[in-house]
């Protein structure tokens, strides 16, 4: 059935203006039509491809949320950390694990929970200078690690196997890292 209706319209994939016959009509004709057919199975397809990907990521999390004992890999995706960061807090007793196998280390979830309570051995310390430790840096109380290195003569990890094993506090300013002058020269003269 024909009509004498002339309407005025733009067409919605190309922009522009066309006679219509109909008040319903969204194209201008039948080649703008299919590529919008073709853009919406498209958007279609990707919208359906992300939903999976992104239902693939979260069904571990989701695993990992329902079971009450949790290996290390588990425990490294539920705190977004590695392997060895939970090693290390099982090692150094913030976090209780039990090898059951000479391979297989568990957690109890209850553990990592406890973790984030208020007086947990894992609550953030307040850091001074982005370093722990209460030391106020003055420019002449500090010295650089180049100047401990010429000054004692002792080698870049040497220092450091230093550092670490009398835990002494160092701060970053700039590009370089400080380490307190009265607690160096006590340890190496």
């Amino acid at each position: 059935m024909s009509t004498n209706i002339k309407v005025q319209r733009i067409c919605q994939h190309c922009g522009k203006e066309f006679t219509a016959r109909t008040t319903v009509t969204q194209f201008c004709g039948d080649r703008c039509a299919r590529l919008a057919y073709k853009a919406r199975i498209k958007a279609n397809k990707i919208e359906g491809s992300n939903q999976e990907v992104k239902r693939i990521k979260e069904k571990p999390i989701e695993e990992i949320k329902g079971k009450e004992f949790l290996t290390v890999r588990d425990v490294a995706k539920l705190l977004n950390s590695s392997l060895p960061t939970v090693y290390r807090l099982i090692h150094n007793g913030t976090m209780k694990g039990v090898n059951i196998a000479q391979r297989k280390t568990l957690i109890k979830r209850s553990e990592i929970d406890k973790s984030f309570l208020q007086d947990s051995p894992l609550t953030v310390a307040p850091l001074v200078d982005g370093n722990p430790g209460t030391l106020e840096f003055i420019e002449g109380d500090w010295y650089n690690l180049t100047e401990v290195q010429s000054k004692y003569g002792i080698s870049d990890g040497a220092l450091h196997a230093l550092i670490n094993r009398n835990k002494i506090p160092k701060t970053k300013k700039g590009w370089f890292a400080y380490v307190p002058k009265n607690i160096i020269d006590k340890i190496l003269t």
